[in-house]
């Protein structure tokens, strides 16, 4: 078994084609990153509190929510009239062991 495999079977899911560069691409905004920090910290957050939390416009944070969905880091849940956001830390692991895998030396000590 290699060592990419067994990193993904520990982190209990596999990236999608593609998902690693969105990813990447989505955290590399602070505003989505600070969203996210938000959202891990609390283990669920509703959209409301981030419209209280973050000084920007509802707007704006619908589309960096989004991006993050789109990413598969967050995932919307319906309670009511409601969105609660939950982090997917299966996702989010196997990400980072992708990262580490992808930036582990090749040659030398």
């Amino acid at each position: 078994m290699s060592t990419n495999r067994s990193a993904v079977e520990r982190a209990g899911t596999a990236l999608l084609p593609g998902q690693f560069e969105r990813i990447a691409k989505a955290l590399s905004d602070p505003r989505r990153f600070g969203l996210l920090e938000a959202i891990a910290s609390r283990q669920g957050c509703p959209c409301q509190r981030l419209t209280r939390d973050f000084p920007i416009s509802k707007a704006t944070i619908s589309h960096h929510v989004r991006e993050l969905v789109l990413a598969g880091l967050v995932v919307p849940e319906r309670e009511g009239q409601f969105v609660r956001y939950q982090v997917r830390m299966p996702v989010l692991r196997a990400y980072t062991a992708e990262l580490l895998r992808r930036l582990k030396p090749t040659c030398g000590p």
